[in-house]
């Protein structure tokens, strides 16, 4: 049937073209929906009654998606909120996040020159979805999709910082802490540490941890369910982006990225 619609085709027939892995996985997913507690690799093979290793490769392809957490005490898997995120993402005729993030980062841009982006988390690290270019002569830019290590970026540790404590672990545990320069942080413990400063301070910075002389400051932005669903910071060179200006510059990142949360769907009490 080569010129068939398979959307069309009775269900006894589309099966045959069903994922078995696939549905494996979306079994595994309500099956843990339905155990708040979790279950252990080997409750999870009786339960859905299918070879241990296949429950081990589909959990662990989940764990490393974000999607499972494992307890270390029991060796339970548990669901983590990111099925929670995706649920509550945009539906057709809702704006995406490029969408509902632009204008202020056009006004951020315009207030203080410099190059603003926008990222969101991909695994342990983060990527860039959109910029806009500041207004002076020498400024920063790079490349829609280019990936940036989360401990030494400033929207990594901001949006690290707003995840619920169980998330942040799972990640950190995952991630690798390669030192860039002297400036870089690359023990666990000191980056919780300076997840706690963010979290304090409303805003995350980068003071050359990655490219000496480049300093960045950013914000979390907040979706309705008052998760993470990306950052929006600023960039320039260290002499027009001191130190000494952290605060101040940092207080305007926040209100960039509360406007963004608010047509995301999230209003600050």
């Amino acid at each position: 049937m080569p010129n068939a619609n398979l959307l069309d085709l009775p269900p006894k027939e589309a099966s045959r073209y069903s994922v078995p892995n696939l549905d494996r996985a979306l079994s595994l997913l309500e099956v843990l929906s339905a155990t708040p507690s979790g279950l252990t690799l080997s409750e999870l093979a009786a339960t859905l009654q299918i070879p241990t290793n296949s429950v081990f490769r589909i959990s662990r392809t989940l764990e490393e998606r974000g999607y499972l957490e494992r307890q270390e005490a029991t060796k339970r898997f548990c669901l983590t909120q990111k099925l929670l995120r995706l649920s509550c993402g945009p539906v057709s005729g809702e704006r995406s996040l490029t969408e509902c993030a632009l204008a202020a980062m056009r006004e951020l841009r315009d207030d203080t020159l410099e190059t603003v982006l926008l990222g969101t988390l991909a695994g342990a690290e983060g990527v860039v979805i959109e910029q806009v270019s500041g207004r002076h002569s020498f400024r920063f830019c790079v490349d829609i999709g280019v990936r940036f290590a989360l401990h030494t970026a400033a929207p990594g540790k901001a949006m690290l910082a707003a995840l619920p404590e169980s998330e942040t672990e799972a990640i950190i545990r995952k991630m690798h802490f390669f030192r860039f320069n002297a400036q870089t942080i690359t023990e666990p413990e000191a980056f919780r540490g300076e997840l706690a400063k963010t979290r304090a301070n409303g805003y995350g910075v980068d003071a050359g941890e990655e490219r000496e002389g480049a300093h960045c400051i950013g914000a979390v932005i907040l979706d309705r369910q008052r998760l993470p669903a990306g950052a929006v910071w600023l960039t320039g060179p260290s002499s027009r982006v001191p130190v000494s200006e952290f605060p101040r510059l940092g207080q305007r990142v926040r209100d960039a990225a509360r406007q963004i949360s608010a047509k995301m769907g999230h209003f600050a009490e």
